[in-house]
């Protein structure tokens, strides 16, 4: 992946972070967008990562999740 290009869509991170900021109520705080921005930034990792090494089932996931919360 080109650094500064979205997974989604095929925008810049610049137009996806306009997106964003479009998106957002006028009387957001800069706490706001920079929580956003991260969380989007989270996602867009997740995904890359999924798509590199593979991801594991719901069912997978759900089973390892009750297997560690009853230990």
């Amino acid at each position: 992946m080109i650094r500064g290009q979205c997974y989604a869509r095929g925008m810049t991170a610049k137009q996806e972070a306009q997106s964003l900021l479009e998106k957002l109520p006028d009387n957001c705080s800069i706490e706001d967008i920079q929580y956003h921005l991260y969380v989007l930034e989270k996602v867009r990792s997740g995904l890359e990562d999924a798509r590199e090494n593979g991801a594991i089932s719901q069912e997978d996931a759900e089973s390892r999740l009750r297997k560690w919360l009853s230990e």
